[in-house]
């Protein structure tokens, strides 16, 4: 729940609340008043903190200092995030073998930094009548992976989609550097 969701003080709605004290010690079920009243006496807030419970759950503390620990979780949780990008080498099914060897050069550097890659073969005019020229250069893109000792996860094989043929090729998960 965002912090700027939570009801405190005067916001809190429910007639009655569940009370945990400033020690997080329950003080049981009291009126919202008497809850407030408390919390000004301690200087700090009363938080509902649980607003879905019956009755609602309210902590008194000091709304400050629990947003700020609110947010530096959210921001921990979201840097501990693994972000994969999928790259995409695209080609065409009459590809030089030069050529090959430099795209399949860059698809080994990109699985090496922990991304995914999409190898796609784009089919124009009569070149849809021979789709298997294309999945004959994805299996030569795979062949020179394994030759250059590149680990890699087939995640789906050769399928068309249009006048593409696309592959993903995923790294292996303790490659990542």
């Amino acid at each position: 729940m965002a912090t700027r969701d939570l009801r405190i003080n005067r916001q809190i709605r429910a007639h009655e609340v569940r009370l945990i004290d400033e020690n997080g010690e329950q003080k049981g079920v009291m009126k919202t008043f008497d809850a407030i009243h408390m919390a000004e006496e301690a200087g700090l807030d009363l938080v509902e903190v649980s607003p879905n419970a019956n009755p609602p759950v309210c902590k008194i503390l000091d709304f400050g200092k629990y947003r700020y620990e609110m947010e530096k979780k959210q921001r921990d949780a979201k840097k501990n995030q693994a972000v994969i990008k999928i790259k995409e080498i695209r080609m065409q099914p009459k590809i030089d073998r030069h050529d090959l060897e430099t795209k399949s050069k860059f698809i080994g550097e990109f699985l090496n930094e922990g991304n995914k890659v999409k190898v796609s073969i784009r089919f124009r005019g009569r070149e849809l009548a021979h789709p298997e020229l294309g999945k004959d250069v994805l299996d030569r893109i795979l062949e020179i992976l394994s030759e250059n000792g590149v680990q890699y996860n087939l995640d789906k094989g050769a399928f068309m989609e249009g006048k593409m043929m696309s592959m993903f090729v995923s790294p292996v998960k303790n490659q990542k550097k």
